[in-house]
């Protein structure tokens, strides 16, 4: 049954809703106009419309003193019918509500030493009511004879569920109900047996059943529910537990919560749109210095258990656990938390906490292996293969070959052989790279690269020099590209490939100015389609004086927008600024040698100067000098440096 108070709460829901609706104000040469108008601004039929004239148009004479009609427009307000209304009031109702069951009502007689009480219970649902009849029944049943009757009446028709007194009898206390009361299990566990009153004898109460507990002694476990119901629903000669006692709750032993995946070698495949990376194998676990690594849960004391007879049961405590802590980690000062005190590898050994530093690969970087990600020094012993790649915070070391892969380390990265990037390789160090040759990649060095036998058709950047010193070392084909020097033994080829060598700047911050530059030409495109919007929408303003809510919400938003790539704009200029400065106080000129030939079609640039080599040279050096390329006798490459890569 749906309750007035639900009705008038739904109302209100629909009132606040009818508030949402949008409306607007328009003008138009008449009311059709005006109505055709706000129909295309709001998105609504006409004849869902609703207006109020603000303003009343007129023609004029010839022209003269004509008006616009102003209205304001609104959507029509749904209706709802009753029958709908209840049915979304029924809709709106919580789901989970508790259906009560269908229960008839009850009638108890109990005959206690001052009278006979009796009390009925309401019934529930569809079940049926005690009538006074059915209350007298049980009342004879009893032997009842003296009574009042109307009290019996009232008590039928109230239902309240409580014991009122209605009658007296020849009460006889040699005939109440009895009970005994048996202790069990180690004082554990208390059952009653309760003999049936017999002619003039009372009933037990919950009052006396409690009563005879404590003076046998039982004083804790009370089952008080159990009670309650035999006050209505005796069990005579019939065992009843009525009192447990509390067993006692040994504390939980201390454990070690890791915060990392213990079982090493443990496989993690990841699935992107579909398909697992078995190259993404996650078989290192990184850890940075300071990191948790793990929690001891202190133990638990144990919880005291009670006999029925209120004896202290004692608990036992949980056992304590002590972390162990290996290499590169310490325990706060508690004794709780194990940190790791560098980047590396966090592994479990032997049961004890370990931080490594190196990660080292004894084969191949392979399927077996997955690619690489570390922080801190990786040691390959083999090659890594193609489609591999190693990113590292440290050092990355290989003693074999590397392959058309992504090598990326913060510190030097050190190849024993040689790579063959197959025009895909990439390698970037933070410092140095050193290999004994390099074909076919592309190589950045934040200081040198550094090639022993010879450097062919790659891109090569370095912020410092470019040395291909040793018996066989040549550059050839590619273009390669550093701040301070170039130095090999021979530049180009007999066959005359083009080799572009340019020195004197910083290549990475010259390729981060091209970027910039790219971005920015791309951002101001942005802004003036932003700008052309914004001004179509304020001259839409300036005719119609008014924009709808979804027009007024967009120019909002293209203001936004503009003022946040301004400021965009505007870092990047700065960027920009700082980069060239910077290019502009490069001290160092930069120099391009050779200790042996130097041939044909080999292309010089240093700074803004150029000159394309046409005819074979000997032992040479270029410089600049007078912003023109010179070429003077062979410099060596300094001897604190040769002393350094020794």
């Amino acid at each position: 049954m749906i309750s007035l108070s639900q009705l008038r709460e739904y109302m209100n829901r629909q009132v606040e809703k009818d508030k949402e609706v949008k409306s607007i104000e328009v003008r138009g040469e008449s009311l059709e106009d005006a109505l055709k108008t706000a129909s295309i601004e709001l998105g609504v039929p006409i004849n869902r419309l609703q207006y109020e004239i603000i303003e009343r148009g007129t023609k004029g004479v010839w022209g003269v003193g004509k008006k616009e009609w102003v209205l304001f427009v609104y959507e029509t307000a749904e209706k709802i019918s009753i029958s709908n209304l209840i049915e979304n009031v029924v809709h709106e109702q919580p789901q989970d509500i508790e259906i009560e069951k269908d229960r008839n009502g009850e009638t108890f007689v109990r005959l206690s030493h001052d009278g006979v009480y009796l009390k009925v219970t309401k019934p529930a649902g569809k079940g049926k009511g005690v009538t006074e009849k059915e209350a007298l029944e049980q009342i004879h049943k009893r032997g009842v004879t003296r009574y009042d009757l109307n009290l019996i009446s009232r008590v039928v028709r109230r239902s309240e569920n409580k014991y009122i007194r209605v009658g007296e009898f020849d009460y006889n206390p040699a005939n109440d109900a009895s009970i005994s009361v048996d202790i069990m299990d180690m004082e554990m566990r208390v059952y009653m047996e309760v003999t049936s009153p017999r002619l003039g004898g009372a009933d037990l109460t919950y009052e006396s059943i409690m009563a005879i507990l404590k003076n046998n002694g039982v004083l804790f476990g009370h089952l008080e529910d159990e009670v309650k119901r035999f006050e209505d629903y005796p069990q005579y000669n019939t065992r009843i537990l009525i009192a447990e006692g509390l067993k006692p709750q040994n504390g939980a032993d201390a454990k070690v919560q890791y915060h990392f995946n213990t079982e090493r070698g443990h496989i993690q495949l990841r699935e992107e749109a579909g398909r697992v990376d078995f190259k993404e194998l996650n078989l290192i676990e990184n850890v940075v210095a300071g990191q948790v690594l793990a929690k001891k849960i202190p133990p638990e004391k144990g919880i005291n258990g009670r006999t029925v007879t209120g004896k202290t049961i004692p608990a036992k405590s949980g056992n304590d656990v002590q972390i162990a802590v290996g290499k590169n980690v310490k325990l706060s000062e508690d004794g709780i938390t194990v940190i790791s005190e560098i980047n590396g590898q966090v592994m479990l050994l032997a049961g004890k906490i370990n931080v490594e530093p190196i990660y080292t690969v004894n084969g191949d970087v392979n399927l077996q292996t997955g690619n690489i990600l570390f922080l801190g020094t990786v040691i390959v012993k083999g090659s890594v293969l193609d489609g591999f790649s190693i990113k590292a915070a440290g050092n990355i070391e290989v003693k074999g070959n590397v392959g058309k892969c992504v090598l990326d380390a913060e510190g030097d990265i050190i190849i024993h052989q040689g790579i063959l990037g197959k025009n895909g390789g990439h390698v970037k160090s933070g410092k140095t790279v050193y290999s004994k040759f390099i074909e076919h990649a592309r190589i950045e060095a934040s200081e040198y690269v550094v090639v022993n036998e010879g450097i062919l058709h790659s891109m090569v950047d370095a912020n410092k020099k470019i040395i291909c010193q040793g018996r066989r070392a040549s550059i050839v084909g590619g273009k390669l590209r550093a701040s301070e020097e170039i130095n090999a033994k021979n530049l180009g080829s007999i066959a005359g490939t083009e080799t572009i060598l340019e020195v004197g700047y910083d290549p990475s911050s010259k390729e981060k100015l091209s970027l910039f530059d790219k971005k920015k030409i791309d951002i101001e495109k942005e802004l003036d389609e932003i700008e052309l919007n914004i001004k179509t929408l304020l001259n839409l303003k300036k005719v119609q004086r008014k924009l709808s809510e979804e027009k007024q919400n967009y120019l909002t938003e293209l203001s936004n927008k503009r003022d946040t790539i301004k400021t965009e704009l505007d870092r990047i200029n700065e960027e920009m600024d700082d980069i060239k400065a910077h290019l502009m106080s490069l001290k160092k000129e930069g120099k391009i040698s050779a200790s042996e030939k130097v041939f044909p079609g080999v292309k010089i640039y240093i700074r803004d100067a150029y000159l394309e080599v046409k005819n074979e040279f000997k032992f040479v050096t270029f410089i600049l000098e007078h912003n023109n390329v010179r070429i003077t006798k062979y410099e060596a490459i300094e001897e604190d440096f040769k002393r350094r890569l020794m």
